[in-house]
């Protein structure tokens, strides 16, 4: 019961927040009349960005979903995002309907460019694509330039920095080394 008191809540809170944030950015964020957002989940939307947000799109607890200024960012319908996923959109990131990410998965359209010095503050940047029904195992990093095809699964902790084929299973493995030493005494 209790459960579904905080859905109820979650989803009337998302409705309100969502109106607000409408009047502010117009057509620049179009979002279906059903979304549920945990009241502590961060959507940024800087001068100029565009966000679109199918129905039922769900957003856990710690979430930050952030869109800088030009950057457009589509989520599709029935969306899941677990806890403590972070999105930061500075050109274009677009995820398929039925996709769901696992806890603490970080998606990022840009990087910095070192090799022009960090206070300059300069960016690579290159769309990210996730397609349809995927999987994103918790604290996976996607990286700029992805392209997700569909229904694919992704295992927990990777890395993703090239395009991944259609009905895909991608898993990286790490082996653990365990040495002995001795400490002075």
């Amino acid at each position: 019961m209790r459960r579904q008191v905080n859905n109820i809540i979650s989803v009337l809170y998302s409705f309100i927040r969502l109106c607000v944030m409408k009047l502010f950015h117009g057509r620049k964020l179009q979002v279906q009349l059903v979304e549920r957002f945990s009241p502590n989940v961060v959507l940024e939307m800087e001068k100029g960005a565009k966000v679109t947000l199918g129905k039922c799109v769900r957003a856990h607890s710690g979430c930050k979903i952030k869109t800088r200024k030009g950057a457009v960012l589509e989520i599709g319908d029935d969306v899941h995002l677990n806890y403590n996923c972070i999105i930061v959109c500075r050109k274009h990131i677009s995820i398929g309907e039925g996709t769901e990410f696992g806890p603490s998965v970080y998606i990022y359209d840009h990087d910095h460019d070192y090799k022009s010095g960090l206070k300059k503050q300069l960016f690579k940047e290159g769309d990210i694509r996730i397609g349809k029904n995927c999987w994103i195992g918790a604290n996976t990093i996607i990286l700029r330039g992805v392209n997700i095809a569909d229904d694919c699964i992704i295992a927990a902790g990777s890395i993703i920095t090239k395009d991944i084929p259609k009905n895909s299973i991608v898993v990286q493995r790490r082996e653990t080394e365990i040495r002995t030493w001795e400490h002075a005494k």
